[in-house]
C-alpha cells in the first residue's frame, strides 16, 4: 500500500498513532475549519432543535452546533474510536450539561436507535458511504418532519477540481430526490484548491 492510500484510509477511519495526527490535521486546517462553520451556517439552527452529525471527526461542527442549540439535543456519531475521543475532549463541557453526546456508531444505526431530528448533516463523508441511495433513505427516516438533511463535500483527490465536487453533487441530488427529499438546493464555497459544496434537502 502506498503512502498515499495509507494517509487517505486514515481519513476514512482514523486509528492509532496516525489517527490522532489526521483528527489534529482536520481540527486545525484553516479550510476545514471554514468549510465546517460555513454548513453549519446552512442549518439555520434554532434553540430547539435536534442535532445529528454524521462522522463528527475531532467535533468541530457539533462545537459549532452547540453555539445555538441551547435547549435542543446535539450528537454526534463516528465510528473510530479515536475520532470519538477527539471529539468527547473537545465537547467536554457541554457534554457534562447533559445536552450533547458523542457515540461510537456508524449508518446503518441510524433508524434502529436514532430518530425525530430536524437537522442531519454530514462533511466529507459522503463518499465513504457504501451505498447512496440506502444512506439518504436512512437519513430520511431518522428526520422528523419538515427536517432539513445537508451533504458537504470537498474533494480531496490528489488533483481536486470544481467538476469533481460537482459530480457528488449529482449523485447526492439523485440520491436524495429517490429517498423522499424534496426543495433540493446546492450551496459552493469557493476554496482551495477545489471549492466545497453542501447539498441540502428537506422532509415534508
Amino acid at each position: 500500500m502506498s503512502l498515499r492510500s495509507v494517509i487517505v484510509n486514515q481519513f476514512k477511519q482514523p486509528h492509532g498513532i496516525l489517527g490522532h495526527v489526521a483528527g489534529f490535521i482536520m481540527a486545525q486546517r484553516p479550510s476545514n475549519r471554514e468549510r465546517n462553520k460555513w454548513t453549519v451556517n446552512l442549518l439555520a439552527l434554532e434553540p430547539h432543535h435536534e442535532i445529528l452529525e454524521i462522522g463528527c471527526g475531532p467535533g468541530l461542527a457539533l462545537k459549532e452546533c452547540t453555539k445555538t442549540v441551547t435547549t435542543g439535543r446535539v450528537i454526534g456519531i463516528d465510528y473510530s474510536n479515536v475520532m470519538v475521543g477527539q471529539a468527547q475532549r473537545r465537547l467536554s463541557p457541554e457534554i457534562k450539561k447533559g445536552n450533547t453526546e458523542v457515540r461510537l456508531a456508524c449508518l446503518d444505526q441510524l433508524t434502529r436507535e436514532l430518530s425525530g431530528f430536524d437537522r442531519v448533516f454530514s462533511l466529507n463523508v459522503v463518499q465513504f458511504f457504501p451505498d447512496l441511495e440506502e444512506a439518504f433513505k436512512q437519513i430520511y427516516a431518522c428526520l422528523d418532519i419538515n427536517g432539513m438533511a445537508a451533504t458537504t463535500f470537498q474533494p480531496r483527490t490528489k488533483n481536486p477540481t470544481r467538476e469533481q465536487a460537482i459530480s457528488m453533487a449529482l449523485k447526492i441530488h439523485a440520491a436524495m430526490s429517490n429517498a423522499g427529499f424534496t426543495d433540493i438546493r446546492d450551496h459552493e464555497l469557493p476554496l482551495k484548491p477545489a471549492p466545497a459544496i453542501c447539498v441540502t434537502g428537506k422532509k415534508h
